[in-house]
């Protein structure tokens, strides 16, 4: 039998701040902060970091999927369709044909593929970080950060003051409560930003809205997934996630446009 190596404690210690403080010193300055680890913002990320965008992802859980792992009230699978079901390929997700453009997949298979692929683009995740809130610049006026905390921080309720992270974009992809559109909005009402609120169910039109308002909210700041349902009052779908993956890449996709040109 193999022998481990042997490793002191305190060698373990210095690996890990190490490491992770040079991760840190590197992302202070992004071109794109993702936040929420959701199929939108998984997506998103990916399109991003393989088109060379220094990208992160940060995530308030100590997991990654979104409302993924949840699949239909808690049953193992959710649906997806064309054209959306060409991203969930790309990625090596296997799909359970219904009809025709029309599948079925596995939750857990869908986020370990999605997110694989994320870290194989080159983009990071970072899990327990909360944003608090944004930053911003005037003249003109421009969102250009997060305010970034520990989640445990929050949860001990102890006054812990946060840190920030620069960006050139900052994507909202934290689902139905729109977390950072809706502290961009209370603590600066000169966005004239309003979150709304999701309507009720309807799978096709809900679908639609998503994808047709996505992208950016105000300058430096986007909205892809269900944060676009709350910012403009669009219908939520359940558990079909094709809008969510198609809200993903285009928002992406706009970025791109954003920050290349």
């Amino acid at each position: 039998m193999d022998n481990l190596k042997p490793v002191s404690e305190v060698d373990i210690t210095r690996a890990i701040i190490k490491k992770a403080t040079d991760d840190w010193l590197e992302l202070a300055e992004s071109d794109v902060i993702i936040v929420g680890a959701g199929p939108s913002g998984l997506i998103a990320a990916k399109i991003l970091a393989e088109n060379g965008l220094k990208t992160v992802i940060f995530e308030r859980r100590l997991s990654f999927g979104g409302g993924i792992g949840g699949g239909g009230m808690l049953f193992h699978k959710l649906v997806i369709q064309d054209p959306a079901s060409d991203i969930l390929k790309e990625v090596g997700c296997r799909l359970e044909k219904i009809s025709e453009g029309f599948y079925t997949t596995d939750t857990a298979e869908m986020i370990a593929k999605l997110s694989a692929s994320v870290m194989d683009a080159g983009a990071k995740m970072i899990l327990g970080i909360t944003v608090d809130d944004v930053m911003f610049d005037i003249n003109p006026l421009r969102i250009t950060g997060a305010v970034i905390q520990w989640v445990s921080v929050i949860m001990s309720g102890i006054h812990v003051d946060p840190l920030c992270v620069a960006s050139k974009a900052l994507v909202d992809a934290t689902g139905h409560d729109a977390e950072i559109l809706a502290v961009a909005s209370r603590k600066n009402p000169d966005l004239n930003l309003l979150t709304l609120g999701e309507k009720s169910m309807n799978s096709k039109i809900g679908e639609e809205l998503i994808i047709e308002k996505t992208g950016k909210v105000f300058p430096g700041l986007y909205a892809t997934g269900m944060a676009v349902g709350t910012l403009y009052n669009t219908p939520r779908m359940g558990p079909i996630f094709g809008g969510m993956l198609l809200s993903g890449k285009k928002v992406a996709e706009e970025i791109i446009k954003d920050l290349k040109r």
